[in-house]
């Protein structure tokens, strides 16, 4: 037997993208059947052209699967990301977040487990207040938070965030400290999940 994790994420740049990659690599690892999937891309082509780092990676992941509402009712645990937006979420994942109302009246998210990872541009740019913002969302939706806390060095080695992993932008693609913190995340998700739903773990 397998839990189900839906990996939903926003990248602009392609940091929170590669965050996203490692915690299904670390869920996949932990024996869950993982859906990676992004969420539509809202700014105009303007905007988006004005940054040739964010055009790149629009350009590179336009066959990315996008997320649906399925994918929460599909999934058994719930990690979303996001980059920091003036220390909130972005306006991409939170229109999608704002769709599952309907889901949320019939408890689809309730008693599942879920976690939340990010980017901001330096260190004190806004991560933490973006990952509790995300909080408050599954807050309301009933779900069992799952941080990573203080629970591996892979915490520790990737930044120390208790709340989730957060990458500065200014220091370039996530290194392998903090992808590692990532895995680590997505793996830890896992096996709250299994705990959850009854399935054995080590």
């Amino acid at each position: 037997m397998s839990v189900k994790v839906a990996v939903i994420y926003y990248s602009a740049t392609g940091n929170v993208h590669e965050l996203a990659q490692a915690v299904a690599e670390g869920a996949e690892k932990a024996g869950a059947e993982v859906r990676l999937r992004r969420v539509p891309e809202l700014a105009p082509d303007a905007a988006i052209d004005s940054n040739p780092a964010w055009r790149a990676h629009v350009d590179a992941t336009s066959d990315a699967e996008i997320a649906t509402l399925d994918d929460l009712e599909w999934a058994d645990a719930y990690a979303l990301g996001s980059p920091t937006r003036f220390g909130n979420v972005a306006a991409q994942l939170k229109q999608y977040i704002d769709t599952s109302g309907g889901l949320w009246q019939q408890g689809v998210m309730a008693d599942k487990p879920a976690t939340a990872f990010t980017s901001a541009h330096n260190v004190h740019g806004g991560n933490e207040s973006t990952l509790l913002a995300l909080y408050n969302t599954f807050h309301h939706w009933g779900s069992v938070i799952v941080s990573p806390g203080f629970t591996d060095p892979a915490v520790y080695a990737g930044g120390g965030n208790p709340y989730g992993t957060a990458h500065p932008g200014e220091n370039g693609a996530p290194e392998e400290n903090v992808l590692q913190a990532a895995r680590y995340q997505g793996a830890r998700l896992t096996k709250i999940a299994k705990k959850l739903n009854g399935i054995a773990t080590d």
